[in-house]
């Protein structure tokens, strides 16, 4: 469903008015117009604020994500950062994301590892976050974990696993912060993925960015007894458009490769490479 039609249908199911839910947000400190709402709820136009969306949920008494869902899936001119960008919005649908647009993504690095075959082994990730605005306890994590049995959530440090829900090859999963973060606030969040049984060979390993992040570090760990014959950085905008090649990264004696970028504005980051 639309999210004009969503929108619609729950404020009619609530018997509320558009006058009341206005009074409502201006409670919360959210100031909306009852003539915005009403071009919301028919399509006019779309909210920019995931705030009042989220606060419309709580007004309305929807689960989380049902309207916040329906931004992620619909909104004109949203980067198709994922093939199955529905699938995408039905899993991400299922969390509480309410404090996702509030925090600042400070620095992403990941380390993806490889195996015997060129198969992947595993992924391990430290991120860092700023919140923008008091009462963020978690953040939300979604990874490709390719076609077959997939990964799961292994490993975690400085936080613990909340909700995990999986859709296609997608996985999904709640990190809960060990306190509840105020404005200015930094949380640290590290966690593993470690793949469910043997997958077919790599020849890449991208990270989306629906939001920017200040550094962002991929190293590719190799296998010793297999290594590629070179080794690239990319970029793309959106996961259907052409991939552009940042230059080639060296491979070591430590069998690894690494990409640096600072200031990442969105689209896709990865690293490539080509087997003999």
């Amino acid at each position: 469903m639309e999210f004009a039609g969503a929108l619609r249908n729950a404020v009619q199911e609530s018997g509320l008015t558009l006058e009341r839910i206005r009074h409502r947000l201006a409670g919360r400190g959210l100031a909306v117009s009852v003539a915005t709402l009403s071009y919301w709820q028919r399509g006019r136009s779309r909210p920019r604020s995931r705030p009042v969306v989220a606060a419309l949920e709580e007004i309305l008494a929807l689960p989380p994500g049902t309207l916040t869902s329906l931004l992620d899936d619909a909104a004109p001119g949203t980067p198709r950062l994922w093939h199955d960008m529905a699938g995408y919005a039905r899993l991400v649908g299922q969390f509480d994301r309410s404090g996702d647009h509030r925090l600042e993504w400070l620095s992403v690095h990941d380390v993806y590892a490889l195996g015997p075959a060129r198969r992947s082994a595993g992924l391990a990730v430290r991120t860092v976050l700023r919140a923008g605005a008091g009462g963020i306890d978690r953040v939300i994590c979604v990874h490709d974990v390719g076609p077959g049995p997939g990964a799961e959530l292994t490993r975690t440090r400085y936080s613990r696993p909340g909700r995990v829900r999986t859709e296609g090859r997608l996985l999904g999963f709640e990190l809960v912060f060990d306190r509840v973060l105020a404005a200015g606030d930094c949380a640290v969040v590290e966690y593993e993925l470690t793949p469910r049984g043997p997958l077919g060979a790599v020849d890449r390993y991208a990270r989306p960015f629906a939001r920017p992040a200040r550094d962002y570090v991929a190293v590719v760990q190799f296998d010793a007894a297999t290594l590629p014959a070179r080794c690239y950085g990319f970029s793309a905008g959106t996961a259907t458009a052409p991939r552009q090649r940042l230059g080639e990264l060296w491979v070591g004696t430590s069998g690894s490769a690494h990409l640096a970028v600072p200031d990442v504005r969105g689209g896709i980051v990865g690293v490539e490479w080509e087997w003999d």
